[in-house]
């Protein structure tokens, strides 16, 4: 790990840059702007009200981490995006709904001033969205040129030092690694070829990438979680973490199936329904797309309980998970679950839980997390898959195909270890005062 003399301060602004700007994205802008002015506290954010422990406990230290590593001000955060939809941010965050009419207002002005650029959309990709705001170009490679002429732009008009992309887009269709993604090579072959596999979030991915920015994947695609970007990421020495932002029901699920385990419950079926009505639940409403989606929540239930370790628990758990997109919830989503475990002698019980949460407001301070820390891994010269962001995904990209680590409390004490270990802090591991 790297000393602390060796991150390089966070001097001047720092650029977030959305691909989308629809409700998640409106939502962060919005939440940050309110924060600078005063009009409402960062809840949900680690980095903002977030602490950490440093040393023994007898000796009571526990900073924000905001004061205990080199972070971007909030103050220095400008934003940027590309959307197929040419509303500026404030009119995104009006048709997303999300926020309400008053809480807008305020903050009008610094939201009218965020406007997107044209996007590398592909309706193949996502079959349930559409819009005019879309680049054009002779081949794939055309566009990823496009992206970094546009980075390049943004950088300079907004006097930026330094620049971060979080994808905030759309659930893409699903797919499965083609001989296209396996090297820098066949990816670069298959940009000037416009070769069919490779996605538009690939495109952002190269650009950004081949820029030196780093880039954090918000959604199941398969971005930066390929080969040949993997490899890139490594040869330009930049940080890459995915995929799917954590919140609402998969969220409830890491914090309720690792009690479960450490209590030794059995679990015989676990079943998840939504329903939303916002543009993501109008994407997953395709069922590729929704494949994609699905993936992504299926995995986190295996990671955790680990069947083949304790097969007497939970080999024969069935999980299920449906999502109906349902216009009138608009961005309040509603998840229910159905959980039967067992317990002693094998008798059954029951959880029920009806979570009527806000996706976008769950996501917001995520973005502003991963914008910050990816920010600060750069500094640190970071390079390549950043697992101990894990605590931020769905499905969290790991290194070499290792399983991925899905129990968030194991997650926030590998994020916070990191954080010390940069800060030639010893880790906690909980043994006597430590």
């Amino acid at each position: 790990m790297s000393n602390e003399n060796t991150i390089e301060e966070a001097n001047g602004k720092l650029g977030i840059l959305t691909p989308g700007m629809g409700a998640v994205a409106t939502t962060t802008y919005a939440g940050i702007i309110s924060i600078k002015k005063g009009i409402s506290p960062p809840i949900g954010s680690l980095t903002q009200m977030g602490h950490i422990r440093i040393g023994d406990r007898s000796e009571d230290r526990q900073p924000l981490i905001k004061d205990f590593v080199p972070l971007a001000n909030l103050d220095d955060i400008v934003f940027g995006g590309w959307d197929p939809i040419d509303d500026n941010a404030y009119e995104a965050a009006m048709r997303a709904g999300v926020l309400e009419p008053h809480h807008l207002q305020p903050i009008r002005e610094e939201m009218e001033a965020i406007k997107p650029m044209s996007a590398v959309f592909d309706q193949r990709w996502v079959k349930n969205l559409d819009g005019p705001n879309v680049k054009k170009g002779v081949n794939k490679l055309d566009l990823a040129e496009q992206i970094m002429h546009d980075i390049e732009q943004f950088k300079t008009e907004n006097n930026c030092s330094r620049l971060v992309i979080v994808w905030c887009g759309s659930t893409e269709a699903h797919q499965e690694i083609q001989e296209v993604h396996q090297s820098i090579e066949t990816f670069e072959a298959g940009l000037k070829n416009d070769d069919p596999a490779i996605s538009p979030s690939q495109i952002y991915a190269y650009a950004a990438i081949t820029k030196g920015i780093p880039f954090a994947n918000g959604a199941p695609n398969l971005s930066v979680d390929i080969p040949a970007i993997i490899q890139l990421a490594e040869k330009n020495n930049v940080p890459i973490a995915g995929k799917d932002f954590k919140t609402g029901q998969t969220l409830l699920k890491t914090i309720l199936a690792p009690g479960f385990k450490s209590r030794l419950l059995g679990l015989n079926g676990w079943f998840s329904t939504n329903i939303l009505g916002n543009r993501d639940g109008e994407v997953l409403d395709d069922p590729d797309s929704f494949k994609s989606k699905e993936v992504s929540k299926l995995g986190v239930l295996e990671t955790i309980l680990q069947p083949d370790k304790y097969p007497d628990l939970y080999k024969d758990l069935y999980h299920k998970v449906r999502i109906n997109y349902y216009p009138p919830r608009r961005d309040n989503k509603e998840g229910w679950d159905n959980i039967d475990i067992f317990g002693w002698m094998q008798y059954p019980m029951q959880i029920k839980i009806d979570f009527l949460c806000r996706d976008s407001i769950l996501a917001a301070p995520i973005v502003l997390d991963l914008a910050l820390f990816m920010d600060l891994a750069n500094r640190n010269g970071q390079k390549g898959v950043q697992e101990w962001l894990s605590f931020y995904f769905k499905s969290p990209q790991t290194i070499d195909n290792l399983t991925p680590e899905n129990d968030l409390f194991i997650q926030q004490t590998k994020l916070k270890n990191t954080l010390r270990l940069w800060m030639n802090e010893k880790p906690v591991t909980h043994i006597d005062n430590n």
